[in-house]
């Protein structure tokens, strides 16, 4: 049997300076604000966990996640990917695809590195990693620069 879900998550930009760095999909992209959140703010991620969480039906965000990043200072969104695999039981995901929305910073260059890091966090092959980007042509927050929207659906089966 298969299971398909959806995640998807957004974050602003940060207005103040501070030391995170940009993360998206486990990558950090240099040159760029980081964005607002408790947690790395890694919006490729935190969809993807959510995306998890609909073929578990367990959610991670939220309790889970809060009690790691302000309990246990775990901000690393790498982690909370983890604890979603931990609730798949007898499920193995096959395919991810990502689509991302944001004027900037251009993702072109850090597409592949992006795959390469979500297929080794899931344990799967970089080619059932697909990642797209938008520009949003100025039709949304994200289009327009203010923050980054993403959008993940997994693709899991019974093992």
């Amino acid at each position: 049997m298969y299971r398909v879900a959806i995640g998807q998550d957004s974050h602003r930009f940060a207005e103040k300076e501070s030391n995170k760095k940009l993360v998206l999909g486990g990558v950090v992209i240099e040159g760029y604000p980081p964005l607002e959140g408790n947690s790395d703010a890694d919006v490729v991620l935190h969809a993807l966990t959510n995306a998890i969480s609909g073929i578990s039906c367990v959610n991670i965000l939220g309790k889970v996640a809060d009690r790691l990043c302000l309990e246990e200072g775990i901000t690393d969104s790498r982690v909370y990917v983890k604890k979603a695999l931990e609730t798949l039981g007898e499920k193995k995901i096959i395919h991810v695809s990502v689509s991302i929305e944001a004027l900037r910073p251009k993702l072109a260059t850090h597409i592949e590195k992006m795959r390469d890091s979500i297929a080794g966090l899931l344990g799967i092959d970089g080619n059932c990693v697909g990642i797209t980007a938008t520009s949003g042509e100025g039709l949304t927050e994200f289009g327009r620069g203010n923050g980054i929207y993403c959008t993940v659906i997994v693709t899991a089966e019974d093992i």
